[in-house]
């Protein structure tokens, strides 16, 4: 009998018992208690809070970047000239439908503040709101960083005597921070919309465990009535410390009860608080009574019924399925000699001796491929070897050559057509040292001896070494270099003369791809939070396909037709042997670091560019 029937005929008939017996239970005695769909509900309600103050938080941002970024209020802000930012940001509030708005200085001085009064028109109070001393906003003064990341908190107004949501976000001007913006949205508008949103009363509870706002009953300004529903420190900490609902408790209120549930408030990475939904524990009727002790016995009859009749079918099956799963754990372990041993005509035993032809198979097609790598392995080694030998051995005639050809340059001061050879000869020299010096060091990052030598060195003083080695390609191709951030970088602790020629290859590169008249940025900047240095070198040139970016980083690797390369080595498309990459990323790994490019694609028309990405750890790890 085909294993088909062996197992459809008696399971047939059990599920369709099965089937008669749960719809009669799922209909008639099954249903989800009052609890359980009241726990889901508190559920969704949490996530529709969190989810409708993201969306706050989101057109806060875009509201702080609209006033931020209007032409001439940081000018006025930075100049002291309270009267033009008034003129700014008064009308932008106004559009916006901004309910309160501060501006405040780099110094920490409010310079322009209003709010929005519950009949619609605006108003400029005449004393200072005391928002400047916000810990979001002093910690952004602090920072004194444009282009930090929002804050936000919950914040009593003591002016207006409300409660806001404010939104803190820095103010630039060329680069620098000019202030900081705040906008805040009041409690009386932001409680009523959770409570639509949700479906569900909500309480709003401060850092300190303290309920703030309620929509419960309409009473949100009744003080006594919101201590009643405060939450110790420890209860707070729990709950801020969870990563979802936490069940609160069952009270009565008015002679009706209601179920809570609490969680933390964030958004971003600013723990604002936390919040609790509220549900009346009549929110879902309750169904019919449910006989659990019938449900119990009717399935208790059914499963036996199940595990004696699949026990007997098992009994067919799991003997030839055991062997199969032995084999094949045996191949995975690496034994490709093992079979599984099962003799039978049905669908498992096909299924046996297919695997054990595939196991076969597979056993012939792992000695060839072993064989092959090993061949590679050697001709990897011989080709290493002979980069090695090749280089050590021309170093001497190069060095005798350039001796003589310093000589005859001397010599041929006076005789402008013996300098013109003299000199060709010089240049010629120099680059073929160049490539055996790039051969030597690509042949120790393949012998893993590359060996970083850290010690303290100044990217700055470093990168005025390249850009002078490159001044004769920037005045002759009319390149641009432009730097960025290089300048405030820290003393690094790596190899100087390493980080020379990560450097010097990174731009050599980058001239290469750059048609004249392009323009090569070098920006630098300290990750603070993974103790790094970041350098980043982008180029306006002709870009690198996708297909090839995990490519170009391996030895004599070139994109492109390498016959139509440019002879010049620092012409459009110059030549080269294709090993300057290769080099940067050996460097890079040598001090514990990470490199990559980024680019659209290649396209000699409109220049996509390229951008290459390199990490360094402040202190360089010596990589064995």
């Amino acid at each position: 009998m085909s294993i088909r029937f062996k197992v459809i005929l008696p399971y047939l008939l059990l599920t369709l018992i099965v089937a008669v017996t749960g719809v009669y239970v799922v209909t008639s005695l099954v249903s989800n208690s009052l609890q359980e769909r009241l726990t889901n509900q508190l559920l969704e309600a949490g996530r529709m809070v969190s989810d409708d103050f993201a969306r706050q938080e989101i057109s806060h941002i875009e509201t702080a970047r609209i006033v931020a970024y209007t032409t001439g209020l940081a000018e006025a802000l930075e100049a002291g000239d309270r009267a033009g930012l008034a003129g700014l940001a008064q009308p932008l509030a106004s559009g916006l439908d901004i309910e309160s708005l501060s501006v405040i200085d780099r110094q920490g001085v409010e310079s322009f503040y209003l709010v929005k009064l519950a009949d619609g028109n605006y108003f400029v109070p005449g004393v200072p709101s005391g928002l400047e001393a916000m810990p979001i906003v002093q910690s952004l003064l602090l920072a004194d960083n444009a282009q930090a990341a929002p804050r936000r908190a919950l914040v009593y107004n003591a002016v207006i005597k409300k409660y806001y949501y404010y939104s803190a976000l820095p103010i630039e001007l060329n680069n620098r921070l000019a202030g900081v913006v705040l906008v805040g949205t009041s409690f009386d508008t932001i409680m009523p919309y959770l409570k639509s949103t949700s479906l569900a009363d909500v309480i709003l509870y401060d850092e300190s465990g303290r309920a703030i706002a309620t929509t419960l009953a309409g009473q949100s300004a009744d003080e006594s009535f919101l201590t009643a529903f405060s939450i110790s420190e420890d209860e707070y900490r729990q709950v801020v410390e969870s990563k979802g609902n936490i069940a609160g408790e069952n009270f009565e209120l008015e002679s009706r009860w209601y179920s809570l549930a609490r969680s933390p408030l964030q958004v971003g990475g600013d723990r604002l608080g936390a919040f609790a939904v509220i549900l009346p524990l009549d929110f879902v009727l309750q169904p019919g009574a449910v006989s659990r002790n019938n449900y119990i016995l009717l399935f208790t009859a059914a499963m036996f019924g199940v595990i004696v009749i699949g026990y007997g079918i098992s009994r067919l099956l799991i003997n030839p399925i055991y062997a199969l799963v032995r084999a094949s754990q045996a191949i995975t372990a690496g034994d490709l000699t093992r079979r599984t041993g099962v003799n039978s005509s049905d669908e498992i035993g096909v299924l046996a001796n297919t695997f054990d032809a595939m196991t076969a198979n597979l056993q012939q097609r792992t000695l060839e491929l072993e064989r092959a790598n090993q061949t590679l392995a050697q001709m990897d080694k011989t080709k290493s070897s002979f980069i090695q030998v090749a280089a050590h051995e021309l170093r001497t005639p190069l060095t005798l050559l350039s001796g003589y050809t310093q000589l005859l340059d001397n010599k041929a001061k006076n005789n402008p057509d013996l300098q013109t050879i003299s000199k060709g000869l010089l240049e010629g020299s120099v680059r073929m040292q160049e490539v055996v010096n790039s051969m030597l060091d690509i042949s120790r990052i393949d012998s893993k001896m590359l060996k970083a030598l850290p010690d303290k060195a100044s990217l700055a003083s470093i990168l005025q070494r390249v850009e002078k080695t490159f001044q004769a390609a920037w005045d002759e191709r009319k390149l641009k270099f432009v730097t960025t951030g290089i300048s405030e970088l820290p003393l690094i602790y790596a190899d100087p003369d390493l980080l020379y020629k990560l450097l010097y290859h990174l731009v050599m590169n980058a001239i290469k791809y750059t048609p004249d008249g392009g323009t090569i940025t070098l920006r630098g900047e300290v990750i603070e939070d993974d103790h790094e240095i970041s350098l980043t070198v982008e180029d306006t040139g002709i870009g690198i396909d996708l297909e090839h970016q995990h490519l170009i980083f391996e030895k004599f690797y070139q994109t492109g037709e390498v016959q139509l390369h440019s002879s010049g080595r620092t012409k459009f498309k110059g030549g080269g042997p294709g090993l300057g990459l290769a080099i940067a990323r050996g460097i890079v790994e040598a001090h514990g670091g990470r490199i990559w490019v980024e680019s659209p694609g290649y396209n000699e028309e409109t220049l996509p560019g390229s951008c290459f990405y390199v990490r360094l750890p402040l202190e360089a790890k010596r990589v064995a």
